[in-house]
């Protein structure tokens, strides 16, 4: 299929999970109503240049690291909140705090689904899968001069980023106050012509995509469906083995367009309603935080987390670390966890001679790591002291990765060996924290 307007067919009606509660007024309260009255939206940003598949592949890249940052951000936020009613909380305030973290976790799941929808477009044009990010706090000149990714705890600041982050193109919005990126010339754009790819300054994630979807279909035009689409269809990821309905495997024009379209309607909502998008939804808490706030000056939704690194950042000095030795295990054990995760997802996206069920245990095993290993060591983290330089406050998951380098074991079976050899290590480590803290 060689027409250039593709990707502005609207999108068949597909099987969709169901989506995070909602409240009667989610997305129709008071900061609401301010949001959609004070003057609509300024026209979009014209997408940047891409016109090789090499920078195609490079903004592809720069999209799951921003996917992939911002997925973190939200389950750190969500793994703050107070969970139970001996934490200070009344019936009605304990009730908000359960609705806003199951919210804020569905919506970083779906940012997991955006990162797996990226891997299938880059795997799609023969790239491989890209899951290493930086550090957080992300490094200064890493993003665009407006774009800075940090882990926050729950609270009207971290709302508010979120929202900035996920704000529609061309909605007028600041970032939360203290987290404004370090401001700076804008990179030259790519001009007509350029061979080699270089970072572009996107005003928002809505902008990014839109730019890179007209690269899909000017690429398309440029070469031709088939010599664009050179990726094996069997290296796709789909909701066979995932369990996500919204997975789409990517293997031409159509559904590229289709992959980026599930992307932008869930984040921003830039095509359709925003109220129902990820930035109505946070929008919706921070209505709601505000209100019970206003009725109880006194409620603190949040433990006392600190943001806090087992190991010196390498890139931030200022980053604390954590210094109770229980609590810097269970961080680490946390961050193996996740280390694991990487691995399997990687293989999974580059796998080469795995079968059908290898596949399903490879999907079966990401899985359980993050519900039966990351999730409880999170909420289990924030319990804990950081450590007596930080008197009062608790740890918090770090999300360290140790290497910059990609997740990828390129060969079969050395992969599968090495996966279950570091399963094994975590299993032991885990015993070992268990031992050393005098646990059953």
């Amino acid at each position: 299929m060689d027409d250039s307007t593709a990707c502005a067919e609207p999108a068949p009606e597909r099987a969709l999970q169901p989506k995070a509660e909602k409240e009667p007024d989610a997305g129709r309260g008071r900061l609401a109503q301010v949001i959609a009255t004070r003057g609509g939206r300024a026209a979009p940003e014209a997408p940047f240049v891409i016109e090789h598949r090499e920078a195609l592949l490079y903004m592809l890249a720069q999209a799951a690291e921003l996917e992939h940052g911002i997925m973190c951000q939200y389950l750190f936020a969500a793994f703050s909140l107070k969970q139970h009613a001996d934490e200070g909380l009344t019936d009605t305030e304990l009730a908000a705090t359960t609705r806003w973290r199951r919210k804020i976790s569905h919506v970083a799941t779906q940012e997991m689904l955006h990162l797996t929808l990226v891997q299938n477009l880059m795997t799609a044009i023969g790239g491989a899968p890209h899951l290493a990010r930086p550090n957080l706090p992300n490094p200064a000149g890493h993003y665009p001069a407006g774009v800075t990714l940090a882990l926050l705890p729950f609270g009207e600041q971290a709302l508010q980023h979120f929202m900035f982050l996920e704000r529609p193109e061309g909605m007028a919005l600041d970032d939360a106050e203290g987290l404004a990126a370090v401001r700076r010339a804008a990179p030259a754009m790519m001009q007509t012509g350029d061979i080699v790819p270089r970072l572009q300054d996107f005003a928002t994630v809505g902008h990014l995509y839109r730019s890179i979807e007209e690269g899909f279909t000017n690429l398309a035009a440029k070469l031709g469906e088939q010599s664009l689409f050179i990726g094996p269809p069997r290296a796709q990821a789909t909701a066979a083995n995932f369990r996500w309905p919204e997975l789409i495997a990517v293997t031409d024009l159509g559904t590229a367009c289709l992959a980026i379209e599930e992307i932008l309607e869930q984040g921003e909502g830039p095509r359709g309603d925003w109220r129902e998008a990820h930035f109505g939804q946070f929008v919706a808490i921070l209505d709601e935080l505000q209100q019970l706030t206003a009725a109880n000056p006194a409620f603190d939704p949040v433990r006392p987390v600190l943001v806090a690194n087992v190991r010196p950042c390498e890139h931030a000095s200022d980053v604390p670390l954590i210094t109770d030795p229980v609590a810097g295990r269970c961080a680490d054990l946390f961050n193996v966890s996740y280390e694991i995760l990487l691995l399997t997802l990687e293989r999974y996206f580059a796998h080469t001679e795995e079968t059908d069920a290898q596949l399903a245990t490879l999907t079966d095993l990401s899985m359980g790591l993050m519900f039966r290993a990351i999730k409880p060591l999170g909420d289990l983290i924030t319990t804990l002291p950081a450590g007596p330089d930080h008197p009062g406050r608790t740890a918090g998951p770090s999300f360290e990765l140790f290497y910059e380098s990609d997740y990828l074991i390129p060969h079969r079976e050395a992969a599968w060996s090495m996966l279950a050899e570091r399963l094994v290590e975590a299993a032991e480590f885990c015993e070992r924290i268990r031992d050393d803290a005098g646990g059953p």
